[in-house]
């Protein structure tokens, strides 16, 4: 059996080059003949290599998901194996759909039945056409999944004398203090947590939530107004203005025209 062409879709250099390395040494049924690093360059590499198999990280820190590169393509001739630092609600819904992922840090393990899987299911689409139309509805349907879990979702936070359970929708927007994330609620009430404001932006659904600067992350259901007239500014429910990064107000652009 020829082996399978693979591209590696990751915003962190490091991590498509550890991936590409452990392929390499790990998984000789799989060739590494691309790599991208966002939703844009990695449609145009898939478009023009055509891969057997996409190794897609389902969270990249520029905010862009691997379901928005996902969504964007029409036909999906290939495997996919979702990548992932979170063992969040999406892989609830990989499981129920019996699609490959991994957890990061690479496991060689997981690596190797990842390997496994997808040369059974290569060879299962050979047997039969109707197996990869299944897979490929499987793909196609996968967002629409992951939002249903998503939608009261709920995450912990810790302090010194305990903790406290809150629904992520209920949060307006987070400003980074340093290494510590203030958070804002809809009912009006503010929390201090330990944790950095990238382990929240890792943490949140980024179909809500985006973070529009180094310091805030805002929740889209709650913002109300964009103006460039003194900056870039948002304006949240509770009244509060934030700037929005030079950097990233494409990015907001793009998410407010989804919405």
């Amino acid at each position: 059996m020829d082996r399978l062409r693979a591209v590696i879709i990751d915003d962190e250099h490091h991590a498509r080059e550890n991936l590409s390395m452990l392929i390499s040494e790990f998984a000789p049924e799989i060739e590494v003949v691309g790599q991208a690093d966002g939703v844009s360059t990695g449609t145009q590499t898939i478009n023009k290599l055509n891969p057997d198999v996409v190794f897609l990280d389902i969270r990249m820190p520029s905010g862009s998901e691997g379901f928005d590169l996902l969504a964007s393509l029409p036909e999906k001739n290939f495997q996919v194996v979702f990548v992932t630092a979170f063992k969040d609600y999406a892989i609830k819904a990989l499981n129920a759909k019996a699609l490959h992922y991994m957890l990061k840090p690479i496991d060689i393990d997981d690596l190797k039945a990842a390997t496994e899987k997808l040369l059974d299911y290569s060879k299962s689409f050979d047997e039969d056409s109707s197996n990869k139309k299944a897979y490929q509805d499987s793909l196609d349907n996968l967002k629409v999944e992951i939002l249903k879990l998503s939608t009261d979702r709920k995450i912990t936070l810790f302090h010194a004398r305990g903790f406290k359970i809150v629904r992520e929708k209920d949060i307006m927007y987070l400003l980074a203090d340093n290494n510590l994330t203030h958070l804002f609620f809809k009912d009006g009430t503010h929390y201090l947590d330990g944790k950095t404001i990238k382990v929240f932006e890792d943490m949140l659904s980024s179909e809500s939530f985006i973070r529009i600067h180094k310091s805030h992350i805002i929740n889209l259901d709650y913002l109300t107004e964009y103006s460039n007239s003194q900056g870039n500014t948002v304006l949240m429910e509770d009244g509060k203005n934030l700037t929005v990064s030079r950097t990233r107000l494409n990015l907001l652009i793009e998410k407010v025209k989804k919405l």
